[in-house]
Formats: C-alpha cells, sequence, structure tokens
C-alpha cells in the first residue's frame, strides 16, 4: 500500500493481560494498514480479540507493545507515545465510534446526544444544534429529534449514535459489532445506512462484525484467529 494513501498503520501491536496466574496473549506482532476511504470488515469468533484490537485502534486501551499511527492534515499521530490528554482531544475530534449498544445519555433528547462532542470541543451551541439536525435528517429521524432514548426504537437509537459518531466530521470511523443488538432486517437498514454515508463523507472505516454477510459488502475482509489478521 502506498503510504500516502495509508490512513491508518498498526505496526508490531501486541496486547497481552497479566492475571494471577498467567498472562493472556490477545495477539502478538499484529500488523495492520488501511487505506484512506477503505472500509475494513473484521471477523472472528468470539474471544479472538476483535473488540480489544479496535479499543486500541481508537485509543480506549492501551497497547503493551507497538504502534499505532494514524494520518492528519497535520502530520502522523502516534496512538501510543501521546499522553492521556493528548490522546483524549485527538479521539473526540478525529475519530468516531459506534457500538452494539447506543450509550446515548437517557436524560437527553437525541439532538442534545448527538450534539454533546461538538459542545465538549466548545462549538457553539447554535452550530452545534444545526450539524445535529442536519445529520439527524440524513439518518432519516429529523422528526424524532425531540425523543428520548426510551422513547426510540432500536434502530432508531443506532442510527442517532451514528450520527453522533459523524458530527465532529471525523478521520476514522470504527464500529464494534453495530448491528448485533439488532433484528436481521433492521441490521441490514443501519449496515447499509454506515456503508452510505461512510462513502459520501468519504471516511475510512473499521466495523467489527460476526455477520460475514454483511462483512462482504465492505471493501475488504480481515479474519482475526490465533492472534493473526488474514484477508480473505
Amino acid at each position: 500500500m502506498n503510504p500516502l494513501q495509508s490512513l491508518l498503520k498498526a505496526t508490531n501491536l501486541t496486547k497481552v493481560y497479566s492475571g494471577r496466574v498467567e498472562e493472556v496473549v490477545v495477539f502478538r506482532d499484529l500488523h495492520l494498514e488501511v487505506a484512506r476511504g477503505e472500509m475494513v470488515a473484521i471477523v472472528g469468533t468470539s474471544g479472538a480479540g476483535k473488540s480489544t484490537l479496535l479499543h486500541l485502534l481508537g485509543g480506549l486501551d492501551r497497547v503493551t507493545s507497538g504502534s499505532i499511527q494514524i494520518s492528519t492534515q497535520e502530520g502522523e499521530f502516534d496512538l501510543v507515545k501521546n499522553s492521556e490528554l493528548d490522546l483524549a482531544r485527538f479521539r473526540n475530534r478525529q475519530i468516531g465510534f459506534v457500538f452494539q449498544f447506543h450509550h446515548l445519555l437517557p436524560e437527553f433528547s437525541a439532538l442534545e446526544n448527538v450534539m454533546m462532542p461538538l459542545l465538549i470541543n466548545g462549538s457553539p451551541k447554535r452550530e452545534a444544534e444545526g450539524r445535529a439536525a442536519a445529520l439527524l435528517e440524513r439518518v432519516g429521524l429529523a422528526s424524532r429529534a425531540n425523543h428520548r432514548p426510551g422513547e426510540l426504537s432500536g434502530g432508531e437509537r443506532q442510527r442517532v449514535a451514528l450520527a453522533r459518531a459523524l458530527i465532529s466530521k471525523p478521520l476514522l470511523l470504527l464500529a464494534d459489532e453495530p448491528t448485533g443488538n439488532l433484528d436481521e432486517h433492521t441490521g441490514e437498514a443501519v449496515h447499509s445506512l454506515i456503508r452510505q454515508l461512510q462513502i459520501e463523507e468519504q471516511l475510512t472505516a473499521i466495523i467489527v462484525t460476526h455477520n460475514e454477510r454483511l462483512a462482504s459488502t465492505c471493501d475488504r475482509i480481515l479474519r482475526l484467529e490465533n492472534g493473526k489478521l488474514n484477508e480473505f
């Protein structure tokens, strides 16, 4: 892969958990490179380390060893070497997350939930509200903007979570089983929406999923097995 086209590069990635009796090696010397604008699916059995890998790539967890670099207009950002504060700032501006469970704040409306990352970044309320409303319209929820999460269906909550993930116009979208808590029909609709927005926004995206049929719609499929990533 041409280095100029690469957005994310993980090299010699190792994650080890220290247990009371023995160490648990999730993976060792793992390599991953993702091109700009590419949508990559990571599949594998439960317990293979897919979520752990995604958390490392998003700076939610720390590696045991190795490097993770993301290319920005300002240069390379190293997720391993930077401080927790710099990492948190970078994560909030440049990485969008969608999880299996939406993690919406129950006391706030859909609009307020989507606005939250911009407000945390110090954006003016009117600007945040305008972008949030536009995103809710794009995911088909303009009429539900003032509803709280408890008043929304599972698919609607995931669409709100997707809008929230995109509000800061991130370089990278990370989704961990985003359709895993939904029925088949709703799950396919949410996945199609993610793919559509990924293309429209020219996002780089990494999706962890058990659903290999949905994974087949991505640009590449990688299987995490026995601590190794294999393309197929």
